[in-house]
């Protein structure tokens, strides 16, 4: 009983810290639209216009107008870059949540998949050895071959004969070329 009170606590603590780090990025991003919202785009081109204009019409001078639009730009090149600096921040706030949420997903994904395969390969080494005594041909001398790490690979050549073991060996230098399995190879193959 109290272990299943334990483990709920835990759950709700994991499901409480997502909640809120949801919250501080909804927040975020919030923040980061209301900043769009409130900001105003022009092009340099079209300011230096529209104060040349004030400047024919006589309501400023030339160099108010210039040293106007040389700092409403430098404001506005200031106020991009905090934008951009704010959009990289929540990208990567996202993209380290995004991770953080996959990886635990992804572990156990790999570790079932080892379980698996351990738990099939002595299935499929009986499999290919009663295949070869009923003279069954099949394409490969061994069942699932590249899946296999060179340990179970080694395992498995035990049984085969000259001809599987020269299959196996071509099969290898196409494909992984692993040392150790070569060399097993010739050496089973040199004591037949």
């Amino acid at each position: 009983m109290a272990t299943a009170k334990k483990g709920s606590s835990k759950a709700s603590k994991g499901s409480s810290r997502s909640a809120a780090s949801a919250g501080r990025g909804d927040k975020s991003v919030e923040a980061f639209r209301n900043a769009l919202e409130r900001s105003l785009v022009l092009s340099r081109d079209r300011l230096q216009e529209a104060v040349d204009d004030a400047v024919k019409r006589g309501r400023m001078t030339q160099t108010d107008a210039n040293e106007l639009v040389s700092r409403l730009v430098t404001r506005g090149r200031k106020q991009t870059d905090d934008m951009m600096k704010e959009l990289e921040r929540l990208l990567e706030q996202a993209r380290s949540e995004v991770e953080s949420r996959v990886k635990p997903a992804r572990r156990r994904a790999e570790q079932a998949t080892k379980r698996a395969r351990k738990a099939a390969d002595p299935v499929l080494a009986e499999a290919d050895k009663l295949r070869r005594r009923a003279g069954v041909g099949g394409g490969a001398p061994i069942t699932g071959y590249e899946t296999l790490n060179a340990t179970q690979v080694k395992a498995r050549l035990k049984d085969l004969s000259p001809a599987d073991l020269r299959k196996v060996r071509t099969q290898e230098k196409r494909g992984k070329a692993r040392k150790g399995v070569l060399d097993e190879i010739e050496k089973r193959l040199s004591s037949k």
